[in-house]
């Protein structure tokens, strides 16, 4: 730089700034400039590696992901997470829908998920997951199940209604078998499983079912189990299938229908507290045994298979109903009950006068 003949003193004077600063810039070839700081460190790189591994594998839900980082030792914000993991989304394609809400104690949504693990064996396992949710509070309710046949689908039902504390007027679902056994040409006229239906009748329920290849309608079932899946199945640990649903029901209680709805603004769990005075009255289990029997085969050796577990009964070759009440094993065939003791094994560890039978009329 050049002075044009002014002293160091006088431009540093003019300028406001010391005589080495003016000194510094005049024996400048050019003008100088700040040296970069060094980036500061964030409380987040620490877990770099981890959020890269669970980044990988799927789980972009920044809410979930926190969770897991705070319990590695954690302690920054959410919206630094954020803005990490914003950039590396995979970009999604946004879908236009049409919303519509229901009063309270009008409709609930039904839907079944699917999910896997891998076993203590190595080997991948699946799972079905029921998940209904009241359309005015929407209040979910979520349990993990090992089989989706109509007797399990019911039970789900059950303590679904326990759980919301009453029926609502009409049951919104898809098409699977376990809803619908028959459809016109047309695609229109719906025949409901008939074991569904009487269920329906006798609890005090409407079946409604969705027209064939519109899942949408029942969107917030749907949205229900996305949630499910991409909240509190990534995080889960868990020793057997009634440990699983402790942890979902807890779920449920304390995150789930206790956050702050996206849609409506409201906290679920409170807004169930106005839809139960409109929700019906749930009958005694104790009437609804029926609908919880499954049917099995009884094989030429006289043993009937159930819930991983083998039976002696009677009727070799028939087709029985199998069901459990009270811890005993319940099996039915042509107007004749036999309770069972719960055994495990093998035929012959359960032969040798172990099994105890009862026979009688089915009350």
């Amino acid at each position: 730089m050049n002075g044009k003949g002014r002293s160091i003193h006088g431009i540093a004077e003019d300028l406001g700034i010391s005589r080495n600063t003016a000194r510094k810039y005049l024996r400048s070839p050019g003008v100088p400039k700040a040296k970069p700081r060094a980036k500061r460190g964030s409380k987040i790189d620490a877990y770099k590696e981890y959020k890269d591994v669970r980044l990988a594998e799927g789980l972009e839900n920044c809410v979930v992901l926190l969770r897991e980082i705070r319990e590695l030792g954690y302690d920054g914000g959410y919206s630094t997470l954020k803005n990490y993991v914003y950039p590396r989304r995979r970009p999604r394609q946004p879908k236009a829908t049409m919303r519509f809400e229901t009063a309270p104690g009008e409709q609930a949504q039904v839907d079944w998920g699917v999910v896997s693990y891998e076993g203590e064996d190595g080997r991948k396992h699946r799972m079905w997951v029921f998940v209904m949710v009241m359309g005015f509070s929407r209040t979910i309710y979520v349990e993990f199940v090992r089989r989706a046949d109509v007797a399990t689908f019911i039970r789900c039902h059950l303590n679904a209604f326990d759980y919301f504390g009453g029926v609502p007027r009409r049951c919104l679902y898809d098409n699977a078998k376990v809803d619908v056994i028959e459809r016109d040409d047309e695609g229109v006229e719906q025949e409901c499983n008939s074991r569904m239906l009487d269920f329906a009748r006798m609890v005090g329920f409407e079946m409604r079912l969705c027209k064939p290849y519109r899942a949408q309608t029942k969107g917030k079932v749907e949205s229900g189990v996305k949630y499910v899946k991409g909240n509190f199945w990534p995080s889960v640990r868990f020793g057997d299938d009634a440990d699983l649903n402790r942890q979902a029901l807890a779920w449920c209680g304390e995150i789930a229908n206790e956050r702050v709805h996206g849609t409506t603004g409201k906290v679920p769990k409170a807004m169930l507290g106005i839809e139960r005075s409109s929700l019906g009255a749930l009958p005694e289990r104790s009437t609804l045994g029926v609908y919880l029997r499954e049917e099995r085969k009884v094989g030429e050796d006289g043993y009937v298979n159930w819930d991983g577990s083998r039976y002696g009964v009677s009727w070799s070759g028939n087709t029985v109903q199998v069901g459990a009440s009270a811890g005993m094993v319940e099996i039915w065939s042509s107007g004749e009950t036999q309770r069972t003791a719960h055994l495990r094994g093998a035929p012959e560890a359960i032969g040798g006068g172990a099994v105890i039978r009862l026979h009688g009329e089915v009350p």
